[in-house]
């Protein structure tokens, strides 16, 4: 979908949640619900009381601020993890494994060295003119605006 400029959008990624210490992004506490509902949608729905979204929510993330992080955005953290989970989006485990295979990999590997051939230098048949010579040697072509223009009168 397109995202014109006089729309109001936030990246996921750009979202964080206010909590007593610092702010704790929105893919750490999506991290959470994930281990929790044991990587299937939340046993809370937003349609829930509020009361069940905030004992939820104090579950997973118990230093939130609690002044200035409402249920409304409770609900749309709810509401974003179970579409991510429900479109497959969120998959914590694969990027863990890759970082782990990654470090093995490189681990394992020996360094080794690469030696490149350098060519001899290649033959011109053309000789080229320094810059400056070229430069000098131009002839500035009049422009059109400081060529005078010509008006024809009529003869009475």
């Amino acid at each position: 979908m397109p995202v014109y400029s006089n729309a109001k959008v936030s990246a996921l990624e750009d979202i964080a949640i206010f909590t007593s210490g610092e702010e704790v992004p929105l893919k750490e506490v999506f991290k959470k619900i994930y281990t929790v509902e044991n990587k299937k949608e939340t046993s809370v729905s937003k349609k829930a009381t509020n009361d069940e979204i905030k004992e939820y929510f104090e579950d997973i993330l118990p230093e939130y601020d609690k002044d200035r992080v409402y249920v409304s955005d409770m609900k749309k953290v709810l509401t974003w993890y179970n579409f991510l989970i429900e479109k497959d989006l969120l998959n914590f485990d694969e990027k863990e494994e890759v970082k782990t295979e990654e470090i093995a990999s490189t681990d394992e590997k020996p360094a080794t060295e690469v030696k490149t051939k350098v060519p001899a230098k290649a033959k011109t048949t053309a000789k080229a003119k320094p810059v400056a010579q070229v430069k000098a040697d131009a002839k500035p072509k009049p422009s059109k605006a400081t060529q005078p223009k010509t008006i024809q009168r009529k003869s009475n």
